[in-house]
């Protein structure tokens, strides 16, 4: 089964879009900011994908792109926030970000991007 990691400081978005992929047929892990995803994939999570927001307490999307991709060289790492700047999108697709989506996005829209980063999740 494909897992899906979900980074984000808003509860109700982490819990609005592990709905949506559990019902896609997704397992999910969530982590509030950066620095407990950072701690999960330490201790072992090796998901098939990461969505992270940009904007968010303690470690930001991007020093969490840059830290995991350490660890995790070829897992694909979507940002999904409400950050739009060209700037935040160049410097996250150089530390390996594979895609950049700006919330909010439909959860018909989400799974079909999972779907293209992942053929045959």
């Amino acid at each position: 089964m494909t897992t899906i990691f979900l980074v984000d400081d808003s509860a109700t978005m982490l819990m609005s879009l592990k709905a949506t992929l559990e019902i896609a047929g997704f397992k999910v892990e969530t982590a509030g900011d950066g620095e407990q995803a950072l701690a999960k994939v330490k201790s072992g999570l090796k998901p098939d994908l990461i969505i992270t927001d940009i904007n968010m307490p303690k470690m930001d999307g991007i020093e969490l792109i840059r830290q995991v991709r350490k660890l995790l060289r070829f897992t694909p790492i979507l940002t999904l926030t409400t950050e739009s700047q060209q700037s935040k999108r160049d410097e996250a697709k150089k530390l390996g970000a594979s895609g950049w989506m700006v919330k909010p996005v439909s959860g018909t829209d989400l799974v079909k991007v999972i779907r293209q980063v992942l053929p045959g999740a």
